[in-house]
């Protein structure tokens, strides 16, 4: 869910940006074939589908959790996922008493290599200054609930330091495979500002599981 204060219409940094991309694009100085498969890269090789799987093996692997929230960067790595904007990494774990949720307040620094590309919202000014004025209330425009005997935790990433919330695992999905878990892995829920699917189409997580065994 994305609340519509958080679309708001391009700075004009982008715009300027998006300008002079047409403009070499028309002299011939740049290819836009290049720049599709820079952007196919990012949305559909280097995405949030990373991620997923980052998590699903934290909560399959509990060896592998101990070491993502010791040495996240180290631990992204053991499955292949570095490169810019994903070189120094933080994990931090949503439990039943925590809810963390990140944000970029200067900019839009975000962790590419696990997530892709960021969202639009992620980059407007309303989410940047309210995610730490009011966390609450814009979980709640997300549509994300949190008990108020829950600590909501934010974290400002910068050009250093990229985090990765790991949410909890949803209840009902303890015979799940760790690539049907990946499945229920949203992006939202790594930022902290959705949580993980609960149901498949035609039932709950577990009885798709099952059904796929049959």
């Amino acid at each position: 869910m994305v609340h519509p204060r958080h679309n708001a219409p391009l700075s004009d940094t982008a715009l300027r940006v998006k300008a002079l991309e047409s403009l070499l694009v028309e002299k011939g100085l740049v290819d836009p074939r290049a720049l599709d498969a820079v952007i196919d890269a990012y949305e559909n090789k280097i995405g949030p589908h990373n991620g997923a799987r980052v998590v699903a093996r934290a909560w399959t692997d509990s060896a592998y959790k101990r070491r993502l929230l010791e040495d996240a960067t180290a631990a992204i790595a053991e499955l292949g996922y570095t490169g810019v904007q994903g070189e120094d990494m933080v994990v931090v774990e949503n439990t039943p008493e925590v809810h963390n949720m990140v944000v970029c307040t200067l900019c839009s620094c975000y962790p590419w290599p696990t997530l892709g590309l960021p969202p639009n919202w992620y980059k407007s000014a309303p989410y940047r200054s309210r995610a730490v004025i009011d966390p609450r209330g814009v979980l709640h425009e997300f549509g994300v609930a949190v008990p108020d005997t829950t600590e909501v935790r934010v974290w400002d990433s910068n050009a250093e330091l990229r985090y990765l919330v790991l949410p909890l695992r949803p209840e009902g999905t303890e015979e799940m495979t760790e690539d049907e878990l990946a499945g229920l892995v949203t992006r939202d829920s790594m930022i902290g500002t959705g949580l993980p699917k609960t149901r498949s189409v035609g039932g709950s997580a577990k009885a798709e599981s099952q059904r796929r065994r049959k």
